[in-house]
């Protein structure tokens, strides 16, 4: 085989190596006229990368959080209540965080047989860091004395979120959603003897329901979850800003509070002298 017939075959070679996509063609030369000269390789496959620049790595970057799952490890985590209002403090899971002042997890007896849930932080609850202390919070509390119970000795209250709305608007789906676990571990650590809802968001949320608060308000209803020992009483209240809005309904609520009065004595829950 002479020189040229060589250089032909190399070439193709070469050829057939770049189609494959074989960076050892690169290294293939051909002789012409008695001098080395490097076969010319077709484009395809052999771009060169840019070369990276000098100095450290970037780091990798990170996937976005998933805040559901965040709020359920840290919420599992607490062990008391006390562990667990902390870890909600802490919690920037929320986008409702960065505009409030503060967070208002609960307020009242740590170990108290009554629960109440509520919907989310006002302007009062949002500079007091602390749930049920406005206009509303303040009605809340004369509606519970009529019937003995107080947050000062047997009653805890909490709120489907720890911030406050922009506005107090209504809090968003996914916004409860964030908060539900620990929601849900509150309850769960608590294990309260009656549950009360106050409102159609907190009675909606915790019951699993679409029907109206008009329909559920006074009904002795169950509240079920995993960790509890057994299914939970529960009542749903009119809100007491509704009440403040329309308080030819103040009648209703008090039929309500009735109902409380002898659910808790038939679950031997102690009640301090009504007003």
């Amino acid at each position: 085989m002479d020189q040229s017939d060589g250089n032909l075959a190399l070439k193709a070679l070469a050829e057939f190596w770049a189609d494959m996509g074989l960076e050892e063609a690169r290294a293939l030369t051909v002789q012409r006229g008695g001098a080395t000269q490097r076969v010319n390789q077709p484009s395809r496959g052999f771009e060169r990368q840019p070369e990276r620049p000098a100095g450290p790595r970037p780091p990798p970057r990170r996937l976005a959080n998933n805040p559901v799952a965040d709020a359920r490890k840290l919420a599992s985590e607490a062990t008391t209540l006390a562990d667990l209002r902390s870890a909600i403090q802490r919690f920037d899971g929320c986008t409702l965080k960065a505009g409030a002042k503060n967070t208002a997890v609960c307020d009242g007896v740590f170990d108290a047989p009554v629960m109440i849930v509520g919907e989310a932080p006002g302007a009062d609850e949002d500079i007091q860091g602390l749930p049920f202390v406005g206009r509303a919070g303040k009605l809340l509390d004369r509606m519970l004395e009529t019937i003995g119970l107080s947050r000062k000795s047997n009653v805890y209250i909490t709120n489907l979120v720890y911030w406050r709305p922009p506005g107090n608007r209504e809090p968003s789906t996914v916004e409860m959603e964030v908060c539900s676990p620990f929601l849900k571990r509150q309850i769960e650590l608590k294990q309260p003897k009656i549950l009360l809802t106050a409102g159609k968001f907190a009675t909606s949320a915790l019951l699993n329901t679409t029907d109206g608060i008009m329909r559920l308000r006074g009904r002795k209803l169950r509240y079920t979850q995993d960790g509890l020992a057994q299914p939970i009483p529960c009542v749903p209240l009119l809100h007491p800003a509704y009440l403040l809005r329309r308080p030819e309904d103040k009648s209703k609520a008090w039929e309500d509070l009735r109902t409380i009065a002898v659910l808790c004595d038939q679950l031997g829950i102690t009640r301090d002298a009504a007003l």
